[in-house]
């Protein structure tokens, strides 16, 4: 097992960053379990996006946004990597600030100063150290998304109630159960980790010694085969946690009334009186492991989409003086999204509504994606299956349907 999780574990994990906490914490406020089918229905659906930017990423030999110019204009692909810079930012600065409330519960220090100290530290260390030894921090970093399934056991649920709620879907009904399921979809299927995902492909190419596009093209049905285990696993775990994330919440705060949520520390506090300081450690661990794991995602997958639009020089093993525009991008969206939490703003409600965006803009994205996985050319003649390209498609008219259903209900 420890030989097969990779890129795929490790983009799963990011996946549960703290909007997604934010969001599933929201859904599991407000509704409770109503939508805790969504974690059955969002598994497949992820597993098949990821695996298609996975595939593109390890048979062209190049991220995705490079991999989108050969199909689409250069001013088309500029605009969609300059949309995901500007949402990873607020994402960012959102992140931190949940951080950064997280920290001070935990040690009394005020949070404006884990707010630097969180941004510098990942910053620095995203710059200075080798891609092989980030993305095995990133990994064993994932571990920490435990404390949610651990945080619900301690509740002792009803197992009865939960599997119905699982099992038996509950079809949105009003304009608040079809904005939830649109966030959880934009923050479940991420743009973000669309880039992410196939930009880790080629840096783990790039680590075996794999150094020009030509040597990195085609891919063999063992490395294939590998990596569908290995996002298979990612997603499985990270829709896991989004069960139990949305669980905790619906038995807890939904279950007393409190369905309103407005910062993550509220969230976190308004728990321990429910169900205890153990469970209040644990969601509030949650939110600082997982914000180190999905911050770097968040810059790096910007800096990849644009580094790759312009052409620039870049990666997460090259010297900073040989990648500046490169770096700058991962640099300026931390420093910026580290600035963001001096404004007056909720965090929770930013991330929240940046899930929401993401629900709107994925479809686009991933009808890009689909003509770019299904050109034989492009794809060195191994393009997508015919099975994960009807998953996609549905995928993309699912998000479709959603987000227009959101306004009109």
């Amino acid at each position: 097992m420890l030989s097969v999780v990779g890129p795929g574990v490790i983009t799963g994990a990011a996946d549960d960053d703290p909007s997604g906490i934010a969001t599933y914490s929201i859904t599991g406020a407000a509704l409770g379990t109503s939508l805790l089918w969504t974690a059955l229905l969002t598994w497949p659906l992820m597993a098949a996006v990821q695996m298609m930017c996975a595939r593109i990423g390890m048979v062209t030999g190049r991220g995705l946004a490079a991999a989108l110019r050969t199909r689409f204009p250069r001013s088309l692909v500029a605009l969609a990597a300059l949309v995901l810079l500007a949402a990873n930012t607020v994402n960012i600065g959102a992140d931190l600030a949940g951080m950064a409330d997280a920290a001070e519960m935990l040690t009394k220090v005020n949070s404006h100063f884990w707010v630097f100290a969180f941004g510098i530290g990942i910053g620095t260390a995203t710059v200075w150290l080798r891609y092989a030894t980030i993305a095995n921090t990133l990994k064993w970093l994932a571990l920490v998304l435990m404390a949610y399934v651990l945080a619900a056991l301690s509740l002792h649920p009803d197992w009865g109630a939960v599997a119905r709620a699982t099992f038996i879907p509950h079809w949105p009904a009003s304009r608040l159960e079809w904005s939830n399921l649109v966030a959880i979809l934009g923050t479940t299927i991420s743009p973000y980790l669309f880039f992410w995902q196939a930009s880790e492909e080629v840096e783990e190419e790039k680590a075996g010694g794999r150094l020009t596009v030509a040597q990195r093209q085609g891919a063999t049905r063992q490395e294939i085969r590998l990596r569908k285990a290995d996002v298979g696993v990612g997603t499985f775990f990270s829709n896991l946690v989004m069960f139990f994330i949305i669980l905790t919440t619906a038995l807890t705060l939904h279950a007393h009334g409190i369905r309103d949520i407005e910062t993550s520390r509220q969230a976190a506090e308004a728990l321990r009186p429910i169900a205890g300081a153990a469970c209040t450690f644990l969601y509030t661990i949650g939110i600082i492991g997982v914000g180190l794991l999905a911050i770097p995602t968040l810059a790096g997958s910007a800096a990849y989409a644009l580094a790759e639009t312009f052409a620039w020089r870049q990666g997460l093993d090259m010297e900073l003086t040989k990648a500046r525009a490169f770096y700058a991008v991962v640099l300026l969206s931390i420093a910026v999204g580290a600035g963001v939490d001096f404004m007056r703003f909720s965090a929770v409600k930013a991330l929240y509504y940046s899930a929401v965006l993401n629900g709107l803009l994925a479809p686009l994205l991933l009808a890009g994606i689909l003509v770019v996985a299904s050109d034989a050319t492009t794809m060195v003649n191994q393009p997508s299956s015919w099975l994960g390209r009807v998953t996609v498609a549905g995928t993309t008219l699912l998000m479709a349907f959603a987000a227009v259903a959101m306004f009109v209900v």
